[in-house]
């Protein structure tokens, strides 16, 4: 069989995954000196996978690692009793998780109605999270007692 020269040739379609994939797992103390290390690894952690510093996708990761870490350290808190902070990264998305040893305090999204007034000092963490992430939610540890918090951001 020959080939027609005036067609064009058409590469094939690679699906070269937009993020190799990576992971990084690390407990923090749960202090709000813990929740202030886990964001700030966390920021050079997607730096070194190739979210530059100053990018839109890294604002918001870091923002939710630090509202959910800020989570785990206030209404997650059991003395003496660590929370553990995940990162991935595959295909196109990118995952944060915290987990807590507090299970009875499960998070929940506050609707519009009861968002929190301008005046109050807390209450928007989760609404920053939803707003922020593409997809996000809950589900009990299966070794333990405690919660894992999760969001999923698919950049662009």
């Amino acid at each position: 069989m020959t080939r027609n020269p005036s067609l064009p040739v058409r590469p094939l379609p690679t699906t070269q995954p937009r993020f190799p994939w990576h992971h990084f797992s690390m407990r923090f103390s749960s202090t709000p000196r813990g929740a202030r290390l886990a964001r700030r690894l966390a920021g050079e952690r997607f730096d070194a996978w190739g979210i530059p510093y100053g990018s839109d996708t890294h604002d918001a990761l870091t923002l939710i690692v630090a509202e959910l870490s800020a989570n785990a350290v206030r209404h997650g808190l059991v003395p003496g009793r660590d929370f553990r902070l995940c990162l991935s990264a595959e295909g196109a998305g990118l995952r944060v998780e915290v987990t807590d040893t507090r299970g009875e305090r499960v998070p929940a999204l506050a609707q519009q109605s009861d968002a929190p007034d301008g005046d109050g000092e807390g209450g928007r963490g989760l609404l920053l999270v939803a707003t922020l992430a593409d997809r996000w939610g809950w589900y009990p540890c299966a070794d333990g007692p405690g919660k894992t918090v999760w969001a999923v951001l698919d950049p662009k």
